[in-house]
């Protein structure tokens, strides 16, 4: 079955991430682009991953996993290759109410990771519900060199347009003029 699209606001939501190697530091580096509330629990820690903890003043545990550490945390990515600690965490997250992502192993996610693309206010997701992450990564630089220069400006101008101008299909009419005459520019 497919995972169904959706952007979640994470501002006031904590996320765990168990972990400290390659594949934590990529979660992280992601995580990163969208908050800072996140909280790192592992044995070891990459040197590469620490220093991007410290710069960004995460807070870091290092120790083993255990049973009770979900607690109080909205989401959950687990990026260890032990299954049986994946299973573990999953489990718990079940009776914690806690969205759960484990790396490499679908059958312990409630979401994945998408490919994205974040320019400014612009964020587009690519998934392929885990049939070719590959694919979905060129295909994401394939939709990366058709956004147009200056996207950011041009959408910080809607956003303000919306914000001023009253509701209703007057405002859509506009905006969506606006959004037409901004595309038909773009060199295809």
């Amino acid at each position: 079955m497919a995972y169904f699209p959706a952007f979640i606001q994470l501002e006031e939501k904590t996320i765990l991430l168990v972990g400290g190697g390659e594949i934590a530091y990529e979660k992280l580096e992601k995580l990163l682009d969208f908050t800072r509330d996140i909280h790192i629990i592992a044995r070891e820690i990459s040197p590469k991953m620490q220093l991007l903890a410290d710069k960004q003043g995460l807070f870091c545990e290092y120790r083993p996993y255990k049973k009770g550490d979900i607690q109080g945390y909205d989401m959950v990515i687990i990026a260890v290759d032990d299954l049986s600690l994946q299973e573990e965490i999953y489990l718990e997250s079940r009776q914690s109410r806690c969205l759960c992502n484990a790396v490499d192993s679908v059958t312990y996610c409630d979401f994945i990771f998408p490919a994205y693309i974040k320019e400014d206010d612009l964020t587009i997701a690519i998934s392929t519900s885990g049939a070719s992450p590959a694919f979905a990564k060129h295909f994401k630089h394939y939709l990366r060199a058709k956004i147009p220069e200056g996207i950011g400006a041009f959408l910080t101008q809607m956003k303000a347009l919306r914000e001023e101008l009253p509701k209703g299909k007057e405002r859509m009419r506009l905006l969506d003029d606006k959004v037409q005459a901004y595309m038909k520019g773009w060199k295809k």
